[in-house]
């Protein structure tokens, strides 16, 4: 596929950056490397509270996935030609954390995963406003490997539109949903995943950070579809454009954590492994995929009931927990897993109108269903997926109607696959894993 590049300085920027990405240094074992993704409600999480039970967390990661869908009801600002870069990301408390460091010397940071935007932040000194952090705020003067970029270099204008400062310096304004926005400088510095380093991160440097943050988390770490996200930023310095990841299931052992892979660790290949093309829309920050339908047993369930699916109709994220579907797809799916459970619903006043059932085993409910999208892949959606058990003896559909078109592909539905990103080959990639021996 040509691409085609609406002005001849977006052009030269991205030939620009690769050619600098090609020069940069990187200290990593067999071209890729894997680290540790941290469940938000892990003992091993910064913001683990000891006080929630199973319960809270269910219905804390409904929530989430509510708020997070104010992105897609909210569209960029219009920009001028010297408007700060503003994007349209919800900021939700996402359920992944990476731990890295930043500078030299390191200075460690709990960043919030989110495959759905595409900026690397963190707070920095000074704070023109910052909101409260538990951990020390990363302090650019103190560190060796810090550069800050002009508003006329390349790597300014990934962004999207440029913002100059007094000192002509590449001034960003990333806005969220929610209301929550980050401002700073867009800057580059040394980040070290455990014990690789790569030089010359583009990141934002925030000195003005406001919204509903948590005091434990430090910055956010994008994931998403477009060249300055740290994914394709860590990739291409690897030598290609994919990463992958495995989720473990909702109630494994907290001492066991999912993972994520990049560079060559990225490649998700084998028996089993299916793909399905990514779909270009006009939201660049998330990875569209089309979902066909869904089956029940041996009965599919299509995503329209009238017609094709429309193309793009699911992204995948990492960030919400439930699979999120339209009503009218939801309610025929719904339908058929019902007839399928020979139990009575059970009205859970916690788990408000949640189709869920009382049951001693998963096994007496789960029926078996697979997720099929475009050009044939089959992905098996393993029974911890489809039902979540919020409390003892009770065990709730991890699927979700909403209004709207497009659905979300959450992040119980993705656990126990390994799920491949290749942005060279425009796919996504599933293989059934057992994630808890990753």
């Amino acid at each position: 596929m040509a691409i085609i590049f609406d002005s001849p300085s977006k052009c030269c920027a991205l030939i620009l950056f690769f050619l600098y990405l090609a020069n940069s240094s990187i200290e990593a074992t067999n071209g890729g490397f894997s680290i540790d993704l941290i469940h938000r409600d892990s003992i091993n999480s910064p913001l683990y509270n000891p006080n929630e039970t199973p319960l809270d967390r269910f219905n804390n990661g409904i929530r989430h996935a509510f708020s997070r869908l104010n992105r897609l009801n909210v569209t960029s600002s219009s920009v001028h030609p010297n408007a700060a870069a503003e994007t349209s990301v919800s900021a939700d408390n996402g359920q992944y954390l990476m731990k890295l460091s930043i500078g030299t010397p390191p200075v460690d940071v709990y960043g919030i995963v989110d495959t759905g935007s595409n900026l690397l932040w963190t707070q920095c000194q000074p704070c023109e406003q910052c909101y409260k952090q538990t951990n020390p705020i990363y302090d650019p003067a103190a560190s060796s490997s810090y550069s800050t970029l002009s508003c006329q270099s390349a790597q300014c204008h990934l962004l999207g539109s440029v913002s100059c400062s007094p000192q002509q310096l590449c001034d960003y304004t990333y806005g969220y949903g929610s209301g929550a926005l980050t401002k700073g400088v867009l800057s580059m510095e040394t980040v070290t995943f455990g014990s690789t380093s790569i030089k010359n991160i583009i990141f934002g440097c925030g000195h003005n950070n406001t919204g509903g943050f948590n005091p434990n988390e430090m910055g956010l770490v994008g994931l998403g579809a477009t060249d300055l996200s740290l994914a394709s930023q860590v990739s291409s310095q690897l030598g290609s454009k994919k990463f992958a990841y495995c989720l473990v299931p909702f109630h494994t052992n907290p001492n066991i954590t999912s993972k994520i892979y990049f560079g060559d660790k990225g490649e998700v290949s084998g028996a089993g492994v299916v793909s399905t093309p990514m779909v270009s829309k006009d939201d660049k920050s998330v990875y569209f995929v089309t979902l066909e339908g869904i089956s029940v047993g041996d009965k599919l369930i299509p995503f329209s009931s009238s017609g094709a699916a429309p193309k793009g109709n699911v992204f995948i994220d990492s960030g919400v927990p439930p699979m999120l579907l339209p009503k009218d797809f939801y309610n025929r799916l719904e339908q058929e897993v019902k007839s399928l459970i020979k139990l009575t619903p059970y009205q859970d006043p916690n788990t408000g109108t949640q189709l869920c059932y009382q049951s001693q085993s998963m096994s007496d409910i789960a029926p078996a269903m697979s997720a099929h999208f475009d050009g044939g892949a089959e992905v098996p959606l393993i029974s911890t997926s489809i039902f979540i058990s919020p409390e003892d003896g009770v065990f709730c559909f991890g699927m979700i109607p909403i209004d709207g078109d497009e659905g979300v592909f959450g992040n119980f539905a993705q656990s126990n696959i390994l799920i491949g990103y290749d942005r060279d080959k425009q796919i996504v990639s599933f293989k059934p894993t057992d994630c808890t021996q990753q």
